[in-house]
């Protein structure tokens, strides 16, 4: 083997591919550079580890208050109490033995997302007694896959519309279930 050329075969995970100029094993373009955060470092993986941790235990503890029933017969708070301990036990995990799994990024504008996310969420909890479900969970999809997501204004809306769909057919029409809806 000689010296790579921009036509040479590199090999990717053992395996040949081509590979275009630039993009390269350990080759980065400026642009990549620029959108890749920095690491945050192992205290900040502990933090938001332990954050998490925090967050499921407080889960669990809202989950009992509500009530966990039988398995014959289970309360409102079975499945909050399930999702809070697998939570709490995903975090310990990754406190534990995430470490060797490479270190996290910092927060960067990118992360205001997050909360952007979680503000249209409370939006949806807000209005679902008020006006039902549909219209929230439209408009909670549309700015998640449009904003959040990227996508163009035609999938956004035509996927959000499918999800809501699909959603009042299983809950509503299959289910039976009391979600506050408009139809």
């Amino acid at each position: 083997m000689g010296t790579a050329t921009e036509k040479d075969e590199v090999l990717v995970d053992g395996d040949p591919a081509q590979v275009p100029a630039g993009e390269a094993a350990g080759a980065d373009t400026d642009e990549r550079a620029d959108d890749v955060p920095p690491p945050a470092g192992p205290v900040a993986n502990l933090a938001a580890c332990l954050t998490t941790a925090a967050v499921g235990v407080a889960g669990a503890v809202a989950a009992v208050a509500l009530g966990l029933g039988t398995p014959a017969q289970p309360g409102a708070g079975l499945w909050p109490l399930a999702v809070s301990v697998a939570v709490v036990v995903l975090s310990l995990a990754q406190v534990l033995i995430g470490r060797r799994g490479g270190d996290g990024e910092k927060f960067s504008r990118y992360s205001w997302l997050s909360l952007v996310g979680l503000a249209t969420l409370l939006g949806l909890v807000a209005l679902l007694p008020v006006i039902g479900f549909e219209i929230p969970s439209l408009l909670l999809s549309v700015v998640w896959m449009k904003f959040l997501g990227g996508e163009t204004w035609r999938s956004a809306l035509l996927y959000s519309a499918l999800v809501v769909g699909v959603l009042y057919a299983v809950f509503v029409g299959a289910l039976g279930t009391n979600v506050p809806h408009l139809f």
